[in-house]
């Protein structure tokens, strides 16, 4: 019978295994697990009304952020996020 990484059922055929270190506390192997942790993040983040944004900056500008936002005591995407609102509620401010 094959194993299945994923198989809850037949976990118990492969007990007798001894593998050195501290106890395994789950099942899956560390990329199954990173894979339904990053899955479930997304939902969470979806049921929170949150899209994901991507983008590059230069490194200057990353560390001067980077030290703006600890200064303030926010996170990184606080910090872009806040900016962001601010940046539109001006346009728009200046566009009527």
């Amino acid at each position: 019978m094959a194993k299945e990484v994923t198989d809850l059922t037949t976990i118990d055929l492969f007990v007798d295994e001894k593998r050195p270190g501290r106890p395994r506390t789950n099942p899956f192997p560390r990329n199954v697990q990173v894979k339904i942790n990053k899955r479930n993040q997304v939902k969470r983040d979806k049921n929170k009304g949150l899209k994901r944004v991507e983008f590059k900056l230069h490194h200057e500008v990353f560390e001067q952020l980077d030290g703006l936002a600890k200064d303030k005591g926010v996170s990184r995407s606080e910090l872009i996020e806040s900016l962001i609102i601010d940046a539109l509620a001006s346009n728009t401010n200046s566009t009527k």
